[in-house]
């Protein structure tokens, strides 16, 4: 079994916003640190938050364009086009 690598609070806080999918609700008051800007302080969790824009945007909970906006920052992030 794969483990994610997981970050604490702390963790999640201290990342800067360039380092997040969604560096726009790291502006939004209270939302600092919490889950769904996703985090890519490595390439683990730049995967990671691919993966989970692409399922949130098919929920509906994520709008195309700002799904775009984290894949497109995770596949810098993996090099990838």
């Amino acid at each position: 079994m794969v483990t994610v690598a997981e970050l604490s609070s702390e963790r999640r806080k201290s990342i800067p916003k360039s380092q997040k999918g969604l560096p726009s609700k790291h502006k939004e008051a209270g939302k600092q640190g919490q889950s769904g800007d996703y985090p890519m302080p490595d390439r683990a969790h730049a995967a990671n938050a691919k993966a989970r824009a692409t399922q949130q945007e098919k929920k509906g909970n994520l709008s195309h364009s700002q799904a775009q906006q984290i894949r497109a920052k995770a596949n810098r992030k993996l090099g990838q086009k």
